[in-house]
């Protein structure tokens, strides 16, 4: 793990304009920087970036943090790689903290991992500049010079062991446990890949973590991946990632192809917006990176039964990682086709077409579903309830969810609470509850409805109370810390414990009392107190507190918080008296709080209370 103490010292260090101008284009309005907001779409600049706060805050989606944020949202990168790739910027090395579980990347086997992969790049790369036949294959299939650079293709000679030429320690055990050589029974060495157009599969970070293999004739099999290493697990990456990060913003949406010539050639004709599975179905982890680049997924399989039983694994993996805020799609191109010949006989405009029009996760679910379903049986139409069942309560969007069990209940003509009471689901997305046939005209539901609100409207916040303004006062002028009794906060709520927190990491030094918004936020970002922080933090930049009245405001805070206090003791005290009466130094403590709560009155430093 790494030192809190780094991360707050890194973050001094760099400036997030500079952090972020390195992917958006920012222009300076007053105080702050602002772009279009790469989390969604808009035509008028709305993300604000502040060089005084260190934090970005998006007015239009909320989207907000500090640079350690931005790179895991934008890049899609964990946090401990972009906390490296912010210490790379700021040439600092990374130092890790021992713990009961540390976790340590940069290891010497590691990094030999890492060389011996670089080296092999390097190494298949020069290979095809005087390989002819690889480059008339590749020429065949329409890929220029340019994007092989761009995806850094590469050659495997027909060769037992090739890699000799690259390595002059062929027996060298990082070789072995990249996956670049087998070993067999005797001991004896040769290369994994031979005779292969080399793809090279790179991690966010750049680096090149595995390979695949495409053979230039008709042997098999077609593809040979890397064997999972510790550099390397299939299920966790995407090949062209990288290189689409930006084009999945462009576009809007990320396509899911299945193999690395799909990828190629999709970008060959312009279209980068493409990633490709390792050899793998689609996981739910795949899913989740690709929504934290774009709010719209559209999976491209062939076809035929292979491609839509490849979509069924890929819906089926989709479920627990849907929201309410993104679509997931489907686009089923003609049997003879796959997305390379697609898009080279009938262009990249016929494609986006297709992809713009691609069936929604939900209508392809209901279709698969009704397949093998007689709906105009009562057998079919039970059975429809039955196959749907497993898959639709793992969906964790609600109001997805209640979308689809309304379809399933319209095909199996069961009512919408019978489906929900079969799937042992409750009565979710009603805007309140439906009354029974039998009520008198006298009958009152037990909910009032909900004020509707116009379209675009935003509800109106509750104000804040007491202990919520002084949090948000105090991540505005964090120093106001080290001026809080801490024994004045209340701790029934999560904003009193987040306040405590940041009172207690000022006062032990473990936060400096001018740190910036995105410092303080991030300091506690793997705590139980990271999402109260964030959600007052994005609050308080759409409505800050005018600084020159934060100082009569703190004041005034602060005495309503000790009259609060005030006020519960004395209702403790008094409960407690007319329950079991009162110890003679209880009935002076409460004596004494009554005059003081007088006093406090009379001064007209608060209100009665």
């Amino acid at each position: 793990m790494i030192p809190q103490s780094f991360i707050q010292d890194l973050l001094a260090r760099i400036d997030i304009v500079d952090v972020i101008e390195r992917h958006l284009p920012l222009k300076k309005g007053g105080a702050n920087y602002f772009a279009c907001c790469p989390f969604h779409g808009e035509k008028s600049p709305s993300f604000s970036v502040s060089p005084t706060k260190q934090f970005y805050h998006c007015f239009g989606c909320g989207a907000h943090g500090s640079a350690v944020g931005f790179l895991m949202e934008y890049s899609g990168l964990p946090f401990v790689e972009a906390v490296k790739e912010l210490a790379a910027q700021a040439g600092l090395q990374v130092p890790q903290e021992r713990g009961p579980n540390p976790r340590n990347d940069t290891n010497p086997a590691q990094a030999a991992l890492i060389e011996a992969m670089t080296v092999a790049a390097r190494h298949y790369r020069d290979q095809l500049r005087q390989a002819s036949a690889a480059i008339d294959y590749l020429k065949r299939r329409g890929v220029s010079g340019e994007i092989a650079a761009r995806f850094g293709i590469g050659y495997a000679p027909d060769d037992w062991q090739g890699l000799r030429n690259s390595f002059p320690d062929y027996d060298a055990k990082a070789l072995l446990e990249a996956g670049l050589v087998i070993e067999n029974e005797a001991g004896r060495r040769y290369d994994r890949f031979r005779n292969r157009i080399m793809f090279p599969i790179q991690d966010r970070r750049g680096r090149v973590i595995a390979f695949g293999g495409r053979v230039l004739d008709s042997g098999e099999p077609k593809y040979l991946n890397s064997p999972e290493t510790p550099l390397f697990e299939k299920g966790r990456e995407l090949y062209g990632l990288l290189q689409a990060q930006k084009s999945i913003r462009d576009a809007g949406h990320a396509i899911v192809v299945e193999g690395y010539m799909d990828v190629v050639a999709l970008a060959q004709h312009g279209i980068g917006n493409s990633v490709a599975t390792l050899g793998t179905a689609t996981t739910t982890h795949h899913i989740n990176v690709l929504l934290r680049q774009s709010r719209r997924v559209v999976f491209c399989f062939d076809g035929d039964a292979a491609g839509r039983k490849a979509a069924r694994r890929a819906l089926e993996s989709s479920l627990e990682a849907l929201r309410d805020d993104v679509t997931l799609a489907f686009l089923f191109l003609p049997e003879q086709h796959d997305p390379d010949s697609f898009v080279r006989a009938h262009g990249a405009e016929a494609f986006r077409q297709a992809a713009d029009a691609a069936t929604t996760l939900t209508n392809f679910l209901l279709r698969e579903l009704q397949t093998d379903c007689a709906l105009d049986t009562a057998e079919g139409r039970a059975r429809l309830v039955h196959e749907a069942k497993p898959l639709v309560t793992r969906i964790t969007a609600p109001m997805l969810r209640l979308q689809i069990v309304k379809s399933i209940a319209e095909a199996s003509q069961f009512s919408q609470s019978e489906i929900e009471r079969a799937y042992g689901l409750s009565a979710e997305g009603r805007e309140w509850p439906v009354e029974h046939a039998d009520a008198g005209p006298h009958h009152h539901p037990t909910t009032t409805p909900p004020r509707r609100l116009a379209p675009g409207m935003r509800p109106r916040r509750k104000p804040p109370s007491t202990v919520g303004t002084l949090l948000r006062l105090v991540l505005q002028h964090p120093a106001l810390a080290a001026r809080l009794p801490v024994d004045l906060v209340p701790t029934m709520n999560a904003e009193g414990e987040a306040l405590v927190a940041i009172i207690d990491a000022t006062n032990t030094g473990d936060l400096a009392a001018n740190v910036g918004l995105g410092p303080l936020v991030e300091r506690f970002r793997e705590t139980p107190h990271g999402k109260t922080l964030a959600k007052a933090a994005g609050e308080l930049v759409e409505a800050e507190f005018d600084d020159a009245i934060v100082e009569i405001l703190f004041e005034d805070t602060l005495r309503k918080l000790h009259a609060d206090a005030l006020a519960r003791e004395i209702d403790g005290l008094t409960a407690r008296e007319r329950e079991s009466g009162l110890s003679p130094i209880e009935r002076h403590r409460l004596a004494a709080l009554l005059i003081e709560k007088m006093n406090l009155v009379n001064l007209g430093k608060v209100q009665d209370f």
